[in-house]
């Protein structure tokens, strides 16, 4: 009896530790990603620099556990492209407490997004590319509705939906 307890421990201790082991897929690990990212611009619609800091360590974060070696050549290359740059806007956007300094960071770091989002199509939700007038840039949302990060309260319905792209099926 003892034998078999032991046994049964050691089986899901192994299993425990092979499930905690195994590398996210590229599909989660790309969402995961995304959805930092609009943690990151929801925080900014609402003006709150605190929780830009916290939602864009999340998002460098989310950057890390992503598995180059699961990309097509078409990924890996565009992963290449575009991994550091959104790596160097997202620890500025999370080392800054200044919202003004967040939002231009931002600003880069929105546009490096949809050419991944785009390269990758894996969304699991759509995503929509909304464009803001007054300071000529772009955000991704995951809502039709405008909540201009850019602006934030000041201007929150400031800018017009330019793109729609659908969930991956």
């Amino acid at each position: 009896m003892k034998t078999i307890k032991y046994l049964a421990a050691i089986i899901l201790f192994v299993a425990v530790n092979t499930v905690k082991a195994a590398p996210a897929d590229l599909h989660s690990a790309i969402n995961n990603v995304y959805k930092s990212y609009l943690g990151i611009k929801n925080a900014l619609s609402t003006d709150n620099s605190k929780a830009a800091n916290d939602e864009a360590k999340k998002f460098t974060a989310a950057l890390k556990d992503v598995p180059v070696s699961s990309m097509d050549a078409k990924q890996k290359a565009a992963w290449t492209k575009y991994a550091e740059k959104l790596r160097f806007d997202g620890d500025h956007i999370g080392e800054s407490t200044a919202i003004a300094h967040q939002r231009e960071h931002f600003g880069s770091l929105s546009g490096n997004m949809y050419e991944v989002v785009k390269a990758f199509q894996t969304n699991d939700m759509v995503l929509y590319k909304q464009y803001c007038p007054m300071v000529k840039k772009s955000w991704l949302s995951e809502s039709s509705a405008i909540k201009n990060p850019y602006y934030g309260k000041e201007m929150l319905g400031c800018g017009t939906t330019k793109e729609t792209m659908q969930a991956a099926k």
